[in-house]
């Protein structure tokens, strides 16, 4: 690749994840969706069983999913530097908009009303996530084997398994079925979890902050609420730098905001040390992300040659898919509350499976929706 058309691809990199980190509402399964059809069904960057491949590694490694997908996309469009301009690009609005956030929250001690645009949006996000899957879900399952393991990854996380155990048996059933009977090690670092890195009592400060959000990063696998149990057990409990109240505001704004849930860490960071604060903790949860995929990234490669890990790596991605859709069912569950967004959710639909809508208009139009209906009503 030349250096002008590197340049050409890190800038189209950088105002494709702008727009993804500003209307990404809906937590990983929304962006995922919303990057398949940027990356696979508009751009053609990626085929489909490129992006479910990513998909499928995202889920072995700790840290926030889509962020990571951010990050492998653009190191497979623009190389080392597209990593880093890609992974940054889609953070970055974001944590403006948490720290803005995290401003109001200690000048006026509450948070921005936003029901009503998140009233619309939700709706929006649903088509756009089925559309995604339908897509993914079709070059994923290519056996029966594959698609009963599906059925069952799905049924086991409805049933309140651990979405990592999900994932571990996946890995190893695909092992078995790729002739291997070699075991596959996945998150060894899990250990680390219950490990802590500060005395009880710890004085406020900036790397002492940084360290535990760098650890949090480092091994955390699951969602959201996963999330709210590490930052209680250290900040509440360990370290009481937070009231129960204030961590409980601080994942409800990563939650209602667009972009990764992680940048509940910059609300948390502002809340604790302002501006310093919110840029230490930013970076120290989003700096192991960077690095898990750069690893990751040089040994995929090498993965898909084997055929022992090719079984383990589909198994997981049809696992992956499997998990992606049972949060779009409890979405929708909380989504389609009237008549008003049923509406929405189908007219979403048909305007992406029909008019190839950009899902990135669709998400800003619900929002806009959301908010007519609310202040009419």
């Amino acid at each position: 690749m030349t250096a002008r058309a590197q340049r050409a691809g890190l800038g189209e990199l950088a105002r494709l994840f702008l727009r993804l980190g500003t209307v990404g509402f809906g937590g990983p399964a929304a962006h995922i969706a919303m990057m398949e059809d940027e990356v696979v069904r508009r751009r053609r960057w990626l085929s489909r069983e490129e992006f479910v491949d990513l998909v499928g590694a995202t889920n072995l490694i700790p840290g926030p999913n889509s962020t990571e997908m951010a990050i492998h996309i653009g190191r497979a469009r623009a190389g080392w530097l597209g990593l880093l301009v890609a992974g940054t690009c889609f953070i970055l609005p974001a944590t403006v908009i948490v720290g803005a956030c995290g401003w109001a929250y200690v000048r006026f001690g509450t948070l921005p009303a936003v029901g009503g645009l998140l009233y619309g949006i939700k709706p929006a996000v649903i088509a756009v996530v089925l559309q995604a899957l339908w897509g993914l879900g079709r070059s994923a399952v290519r056996s029966w084997r594959l698609a009963l393991l599906g059925v069952a990854a799905a049924a086991a996380t409805v049933a309140g398994v651990n979405e990592l155990a999900v994932l571990a048996i996946a890995a190893a059933l695909g092992l078995a079925w790729g002739g291997s009977r070699r075991s596959m090690a996945i998150g060894g670092g899990l250990a680390a979890m219950t490990g802590s890195s500060a005395a009880a009592g710890t004085p406020f400060g900036l790397w002492p902050l940084f360290g535990v959000f760098i650890k949090v990063g480092a091994v955390l696998f699951g969602s959201g609420y996963v999330l709210l149990a590490f930052l209680r057990a250290d900040l509440v409990q360990r370290l009481h730098w937070l009231t129960e109240r204030q961590l409980l505001d601080a994942v409800a704004v990563g939650q209602v905001t667009p972009g990764p849930v992680f940048t509940t860490a910059t609300f948390v960071g502002f809340v604790l040390g302002g501006v310093p604060g919110a840029s230490v903790a930013t970076i120290g949860i989003f700096l192991p992300a960077f690095v898990y995929v750069a690893l990751s990234g040089v040994l995929l490669p090498r993965l898909q040659r084997s055929s022992a890990a090719r079984g383990a790596l589909d198994a997981v991605n049809v696992a992956s898919l499997s998990l992606m859709a049972v949060v779009t069912w409890q979405l929708g569950r909380a989504a389609l509350v009237d008549g008003w967004t049923v509406a929405l959710a189908v007219a979403s639909a048909i305007l992406l499976l029909r008019y190839r809508a950009n899902s990135s208009w669709l998400v800003l139009g619900g929002g806009a929706v959301g908010l007519l209906v609310t202040l009419i009503g």
